[in-house]
């Protein structure tokens, strides 16, 4: 439009607010002129964003960004730290007033590999997510605003208290987190991924050993905090977590399967987000590791499992 003036009419006529587009080539910004009657013209610009890598992968996956809310795109959520206008008190009436929408699923220790991995595949499958993390920058790089990042002390209550707003179920891949959380009130579900059986807590030697014995007691502590919180949880123990690509090996679900084997980091992934579809009564405690059966229902799956852990009591 540079360079013409718009006719008289135009400003003076009656109906809804005209659009005029223009684009820059040099900055690949998008301009709109945008007039309505009575009020003086606005000139909007909209400059051209960079998709992220995530981006491009659900646009390969999904179609294009004009189809994701065909696979169920959540809409954004209200980034947390945000200013509402309401105080604690008031969010926490209104949280306990929507206590059965909660439908968000919280990822502890969103930096991990295996953390990263869980984030990618609720986000395909369309879920709310919020994630922990160390380094928003770097993760707002990674999943944009598919995921509400949030940065925080896990015995910190009041940062929990605003951190599990609308989520109903918590899947934390790494130790640590757990066991640090005085409350999980709301909260309808945990899957927990340990290492409480890896071997090689048993056979390292010194400074190695000092580090492994850390861990193993942090992986106590995260399991005896889920299992005295009176939530139902999902516990899965695994051997050594590996880096080699998923879904090529099937599993192996026998009671030594995590002292024994080990796991693809990429399936272990997968088995914490199936493990959301069954919430048990009380408790599922299994081991696992890749083997040969073979999975292709994953419900039915962990029915089995629960049910021969009852057989067992």
């Amino acid at each position: 439009m540079a360079g013409s003036s718009l006719p008289s009419s135009l400003l003076t006529q009656g109906g809804p607010s005209l659009l005029f587009s223009s684009s820059n080539q040099v900055s690949e910004a998008k301009c709109q002129l945008v007039v309505t009657p009575g009020k003086r013209p606005l000139v909007r610009c909209l400059a051209k964003k960079k998709i992220s890598f995530v981006d491009q992968i659900l646009d390969y996956i999904e179609g294009g960004p004009k189809l994701r809310k065909w696979y169920g795109a959540p809409e954004l959520l209200p980034k947390d730290g945000s200013s509402s206008g309401e105080d604690d008190e008031a969010e926490e009436q209104e949280e306990d007033a929507l206590d059965g929408n909660k439908d968000t699923v919280f990822v502890t220790d969103g930096d991990s590999d295996v953390g990263q991995m869980i984030i990618l595949q609720l986000i395909v499958k369309g879920t709310r997510v919020k994630a922990l993390v160390k380094d928003k920058r770097k993760a707002m790089e990674a999943f944009g605003a598919y995921v509400e990042l949030t940065t925080g002390d896990a015995s910190d209550e009041r940062f929990l208290r605003k951190a599990f707003r609308g989520v109903g179920a918590i899947i934390s891949p790494t130790e640590g987190f757990l066991s640090n959380v005085k409350s999980l009130k709301g909260v309808k579900h945990v899957v927990l991924l340990s290492q409480l059986q890896l071997s090689v807590y048993e056979s390292s030697g010194g400074i190695e050993a000092m580090m492994n014995s850390k861990a193993k007691k942090l992986s106590e502590g995260d399991e005896k905090a889920v299992i005295s919180s009176n939530v139902p949880y999902t516990i899965i123990r695994t051997g050594k977590l590996e880096n080699s690509p998923g879904g090529n090996l099937g599993f192996n679900f026998s009671t030594d399967a995590a002292t024994k084997g080990s796991l693809s980091k990429e399936d272990a992934a997968r088995i914490c987000i199936n493990a959301l579809s069954v919430i048990p009564p009380t408790g599922l405690l299994f081991q696992v590791s890749n083997g040969e059966e073979a999975v292709s229902d994953w419900e039915g799956q962990l029915m089995k499992l629960m049910q021969r852990q009852n057989q067992k009591k």
